[in-house]
């Protein structure tokens, strides 16, 4: 899978928010004291190596996790500045609750805290949607040789 560039001052963004705010669950940097159960949900719905990346996300000030929360139910998260400063991801929502805008609620908002934090581009590595990013956000491939941050990686099994 290729990675994607966005850039944080697209015009396609103020659409992206726009749509987000319709989506009807809570979208909140998560709090230090929720790590064991943000980190243990993705670990059970996605995988380790994701676990892993959440696990850094909560050592960033602030909190790189974004979390996504209905009725006092996880329902998905968003990471960014977790495998290199300036990548979005991972990301993933619970497998009932898709389909409802959670990834795109998400995804706006980690692109607002990344350009709040001075970021002006946003780097999808190894992205899974191409279409969704380009079409959403105006992600564009990065023409590159390799296969990137991720190459040779050791990872775990999708569950």
């Amino acid at each position: 899978m290729p990675d994607l560039l966005v850039s944080l001052y697209s015009t396609q963004l103020a659409d992206l928010k726009r749509k987000a705010d319709d989506v009807s669950v809570s979208i909140r940097p998560a709090l230090p004291p929720e790590l064991h159960l943000v980190v243990n949900w993705v670990r059970e719905n996605f995988s380790e190596n994701w676990a892993s990346e959440v696990a850094i996300a909560f050592t960033r000030q602030p909190v790189a996790c974004l979390i996504a929360v209905d009725g006092g139910k996880l329902k998905g998260f968003a990471c960014y500045d977790t495998t290199a400063r300036g990548f979005f991801g991972p990301t993933g929502v619970d497998r009932q609750a898709r389909g409802k805008g959670i990834g795109l609620a998400l995804f706006s908002a980690c692109l607002q805290a990344m350009k709040t934090l001075g970021h002006a581009y946003a780097f999808i590595g190894d992205a899974g949607p191409v279409d969704f990013y380009a079409g959403t956000a105006g992600a564009i491939v990065i023409p590159a040789p390799d296969k990137g941050i991720y190459e040779g990686m050791l990872r775990s099994m999708p569950k």
